[in-house]
């Protein structure tokens, strides 16, 4: 028995590779590509903090290395925060479903802020004015 094999349609602005056709995602999440910016914004707060303790015990060049870690956050920062913008407008991987999941994990962390200063003020508040010593 012959099985006919599938055609493939390719269009001319990808690059030819049959192998690895099946690989193309079918699904509206979006996965992303590997990063290199948190590690490079973990190795600037790393200097950001070292940098500020060596300043504070009065260390020659801990404000250098304070400054260095600081503009690496902001450079980070800047960096990261521009390829998520070009992945969402240039390359439309942000899909309604990412754009929903998205803004609903921003409304479940700040829901999780409150509810987290909510409990401290309570227990700060009941120690205070509960206390039976």
């Amino acid at each position: 028995m012959h099985i006919p094999k599938k055609k493939i349609k390719i269009s001319k602005s990808e690059p030819i590779n049959i192998f690895f056709y099946y690989l193309k995602t079918k699904h509206s999440f979006h996965l992303v590509d590997p990063s290199p910016w948190p590690l490079v914004a973990s190795l600037g707060a790393l200097m950001l903090a070292t940098g500020g303790v060596l300043y504070m015990h009065k260390i020659e060049d801990g404000y250098n290395l304070f400054l260095t870690g600081f503009s690496v956050i902001l450079y980070v920062m800047f960096t990261w925060w521009r390829d998520i913008i070009r992945e969402a407008t240039f390359e439309g991987q942000h899909s309604f479903t990412v754009q929903r999941g998205l803004r609903l994990g921003m409304i479940l962390f700040i829901v999780s802020e409150i509810m987290f200063f909510f409990a401290f003020f309570w227990a700060f508040f009941s120690f205070e004015f509960v206390t039976r010593f």
